[in-house]
């Protein structure tokens, strides 16, 4: 179990938002938190920690007046952290190879993947192709919808078929070399984690994964930990102190060597 720290870039600063109200409508997004940080700053951070495997997530779309400004910080996290952070947010075969040359760890990738609410095998080989799975983050992150968790693209606001269990980890751990899944849901409320989806993960994910959604305090760690079978990652938005939270930086670092 790993502490995977996040840098989220809106608008061209490092901020935390309520994930369900991410829009391209007007770049919208109700914010939790801005920082007055950039993303050299916590690429600085996170190193320092050696927490490795950390998440840039670009949340404009390319084409927004604002991606460049996001680019502009994820690459000067990158540079702080050079193979220690992945990033994710519009990424395909073409712009792929471009983050990984700037010292991406990984990338990760949603959107390019599922389209109209399908799997587009064609682009998902294409990319492996170009990068090769072991460079590859598949981001399952999903919501849900008649008691059941589903695949949620286009930062979060579309719905796929795609439904998150056993099947769709077994056909996908065949493409990349991790998981990321944030529970949207919870994104950015602090309510505590989404327990079945946490156990799902436990039983069935068997590459590395990582949870992200709803933690807020060290219980809810020991509750992931437990549902999880101490194997599945966190991370931690809005409920940190450098994020204007409640919890230590310091002692979620420390969590999971204690874990």
């Amino acid at each position: 179990m790993r502490f995977r720290p996040c840098i989220d870039i809106h608008n061209g600063k490092v901020k935390q938002i309520v994930g369900g109200s991410l829009s391209d409508r007007e770049n919208f997004a109700v914010d939790n938190f801005v920082s007055e940080y950039d993303g050299e700053y916590y690429g600085k951070l996170y190193k320092a920690f050696d927490l490795v495997g950390g998440h840039i997530i670009l949340l404009n779309p390319a084409g927004s007046e604002f991606y460049e400004q996001d680019l502009f910080q994820a690459y000067k996290a990158l540079s702080a952290f050079e193979g220690g952070l992945q990033i994710g947010g519009g990424i395909n075969d073409q712009n792929a190879p471009e983050f990984l040359n700037r010292g991406a760890e990984k990338v990760i990738v949603t959107s390019f993947v599922f389209k109209n609410g399908d799997v587009n095998f064609d682009n998902l080989k294409r990319l492996v192709k170009a990068i090769g799975k072991d460079r590859l983050t598949i981001d399952l992150s999903c919501r849900r919808k008649n008691g059941k968790y589903y695949v949620v693209t286009d930062r979060w606001q579309k719905f796929t078929d795609i439904e998150v269990d056993e099947k769709c980890f077994e056909l996908f751990s065949d493409y990349c070399s991790e998981f990321l899944i944030h529970a949207v849901d919870a994104e950015g409320k602090s309510h505590g984690i989404e327990e079945k989806l946490a156990a799902f993960m436990g039983d069935f994910c068997d590459i590395p994964s990582t949870y992200a959604g709803g933690i807020s305090s060290f219980d809810d760690l020991e509750m992931l930990s437990k549902l999880g079978k101490n194997k599945i990652d966190f991370t931690i938005g809005s409920a940190l102190d450098i994020f204007g939270g409640n919890i230590s930086f310091v002692e979620a670092a420390a969590f999971c060597r204690q874990a």
